[in-house]
Formats: C-alpha cells, sequence, structure tokens
C-alpha cells in the first residue's frame, strides 16, 4: 500500500509518499495548475491512502480524487479534516 502524507499551499502541494512493503520514500511538490497533481494521483496503483496536513486550499482535491474512482482516498482525506 502506497501512503501519502500531503501539505497544501495554493499553488502546489508538498508531499511525501512511503510504499509499506518496500519502505521505498519518495518527495515530491506538485504544481496544481498545470495539471501535474491530477496526472499524479491518477498514475498511482491501487491500494493509496492520502492524508491531508493542511486543508485550506484543499476544498478541489477530494473530489479530484472520487472523479478518478478513488473513493479509498477521498475517504481517508474527509476522516482526517473533521
Amino acid at each position: 500500500m502506497l501512503i501519502i502524507g500531503c501539505d497544501f499551499h495554493s499553488r502546489f502541494q508538498q508531499m511525501a509518499m512511503v510504499d509499506t512493503e518496500t519502505g521505498e520514500l519518495v518527495k515530491h511538490r506538485l504544481d496544481h495548475s498545470n495539471g501535474e497533481t491530477r496526472n499524479f494521483y491518477a498514475g498511482l496503483p491501487r491500494p493509496v491512502r492520502v492524508v491531508i496536513e493542511a486543508t485550506g486550499y484543499a476544498q478541489w482535491f477530494e473530489p479530484m480524487l472520487a472523479e478518478q474512482g478513488r473513493p479509498e482516498c477521498s475517504t481517508a482525506a474527509a476522516r482526517f479534516r473533521m
């Protein structure tokens, strides 16, 4: 499983991703305006758990994940945002 932690900013997100099977840790800065974020999440294998650290700029993020058929991501994000 991939676990992704996101820190949202107005134009980008800083994220760290760990693969629980291999222990591999990857860090990315994803730009929101050029489609980089959407493409990154669309290309991830399942299962994925996404955790949001800061939600002020993330209102569009949960619907984007749901559009990609990733309810496990949006559910996890919603639970942490409450």
